[in-house]
């Protein structure tokens, strides 16, 4: 398959889950990929999996100084980028009142923050007509026990990702949003919690979901990359792929 042969793309949080099954896919479709990771064992786990087929960096997303540092080394090693996929993010579950300056700083850092800088620093190498797509959450919107400071980051995100379509718009560059919700990956998208939590949490999810049941990690990838490369006609728009979670009632008994 040479869906993307001569294509380059930037995979920010790339090494497990969401991300890689985006890296997965662009590679096996002949894309040229450079994708990050913070954690060591995710990012050399990554290695292992891709070999040569991809380029694996370490970096933090929380840290402007490795953003800037990512910046150059994707200048020097891809160039003009088709696609930047800005999906790093990290989750807490904390009640309202548990919630502590420094698990809001971090979430913010993540999640708002490192991705605004990301987006600032890896635009400029986007060819015109290329896109950003931004991983954001159904979080945005559910008012979920729990998760004020993570919901509140990725509605941020959200507006990040409509301003800077209409600010790229002169250049042809697409911005959008995609907003999962209970996917099956390793952690769940809460990487803290433990094994009883998530296995609360995904009989929670198979329960809430209309579809009744996870959307896989390819299944995200696959609307990642309509966003990216077959949506020509669409900009500032959250694609949500969740199973019908935020817009299907389903009686309970169904």
């Amino acid at each position: 398959m040479d869906t993307y042969t001569g294509r380059t793309a930037v995979v920010v949080g790339g090494t497990h889950g969401m991300g890689l099954a985006i890296v997965e896919a662009l590679v096996q479709g002949g894309a040229r990929v450079l994708l990050t990771g913070r954690d060591e064992g995710n990012v050399a786990a990554a290695r292992n999996r891709l070999g040569e087929r991809a380029v694996v960096r370490r970096s933090d997303v929380a840290s402007v100084a490795d953003i800037d540092a990512l910046a150059a080394d994707v200048a020097a090693t891809l160039g003009r980028l088709d696609a930047v996929f800005v999906n790093a993010g990290v989750a807490t579950l904390e009640p309202f009142e548990a919630v502590t300056e420094a698990s809001y700083d971090r979430t913010f850092a993540v999640n708002a923050k490192g991705a605004f800088f990301a987006a600032q620093r890896l635009a400029p190498l986007v060819r015109d007509g290329g896109a950003l797509v931004f991983t954001t959450s159904v979080a945005n919107g559910t008012g979920t026990p729990g998760m004020s400071v993570y919901a509140g980051s990725k509605a941020a995100l959200r507006s990040f990702a409509q301003v800077l379509a209409a600010e790229l718009v002169p250049r042809g560059v697409r911005v959008n949003a995609l907003s999962p919700g209970f996917i099956a990956t390793p952690t769940l998208g809460v990487a803290g919690a433990t094994v009883a939590e998530r296995a609360e949490l995904e009989r929670i999810g198979d329960e809430v979901t209309p579809m009744r049941r996870h959307g896989t990690p390819d299944e995200v990838a696959r609307a990642a990359l309509f966003l990216a490369f077959d949506a020509t006609f669409t900009t500032g728009v959250e694609l949500v792929v969740d199973g019908g979670l935020t817009t299907v009632e389903v009686p309970a008994d169904a």
